[in-house]
């Protein structure tokens, strides 16, 4: 992320967030990118950040910021934004012998014509038959369908730890958020995270799970997701800084 820092306005405060939406592109190396342009209430500055599966250039502006110049600051970060793209992993290939993390492990597809189309898994491998055409497709379902599972049973633990009652669970497809607490107490969960390994998995619905008392990152907040949590938490948040984006590489 690149910041831009602006001097504050008092007119921000009055304005709602969000504002408009500008649809705009660039080019990038040859590539033309979308860019989307926001105008933020509570925005101070101005960030440019690409979309984790790298499908746009994303300015978000205080409400007081002039588009012009949201899309001038992107065109002058051309060089950034092609060092970004040039990280982003490699679509992920789903085909027989191929492999699908899970649950921080990684497993080989074993594709038989023979096999039961609901994937098992077992010795390393996750079988599974069907057509093997649409195998993309019922892998990922499957794999939501587990990050709702294994979510919703993380998410009873720790309700019942901090005494709270057990709240409505989604997953999400958010391109940036792991997770997030509606201000009436529902949860969301970025199904990704049936990819990465348990304690991640779980440091993230318990963080969630804190939210519903201290809706903030208090030290109220910290100290309350301390008692929730039983593993480490900075290791859990180095994990997702080194290997988040991972997680984003598209099915192929």
């Amino acid at each position: 992320m690149l910041d831009w820092l602006r001097r504050a306005d008092t007119r921000a405060k009055e304005t709602p967030a969000p504002r408009a939406i500008s649809r705009r592109t660039l080019v990038v190396e040859g590539r033309e990118l979308p860019l989307v342009i926001r105008k933020l209430g509570h925005a101070r500055r101005m960030t440019l950040r690409l979309a984790p599966d790298g499908s746009e250039a994303r300015v978000s502006i205080p409400a007081w910021g002039r588009v012009g110049d949201a899309e001038a600051f992107a065109r002058d970060r051309a060089d950034w934004l092609a060092g970004q793209l040039a990280r982003l992993p490699e679509p992920r290939t789903i085909a027989p012998d191929a492999t699908l993390p899970f649950r921080g492990e990684v497993l080989q597809i074993a594709w038989s014509e023979k096999a039961r189309r609901k994937p098992v898994i077992e010795d390393g491998r996750l079988i599974v038959g069907g057509p093997v055409e649409g195998l993309s497709t019922r892998l990922q379902r499957w794999l939501e369908a587990e990050a709702l599972a294994l979510c919703g049973q993380d998410l009873a633990h720790y309700c019942a730890q901090a005494g709270e009652t057990l709240p409505r669970l989604t997953l999400s497809r958010a391109q940036r958020r792991w997770g997030s607490c509606a201000a009436d107490g529902s949860i969301r969960m970025n199904w990704r995270l049936i990819m990465a390994p348990d304690f991640v998995r779980r440091s993230v619905v318990a963080h969630e799970v804190a939210h519903m008392r201290h809706f903030d990152h208090s030290p109220a907040f910290h100290a309350h997701l301390g008692t929730l949590f039983e593993g480490d938490i900075g290791a859990a948040n180095r994990w997702l800084k080194r290997h988040g984006r991972s997680l984003y590489a598209p099915f192929g």
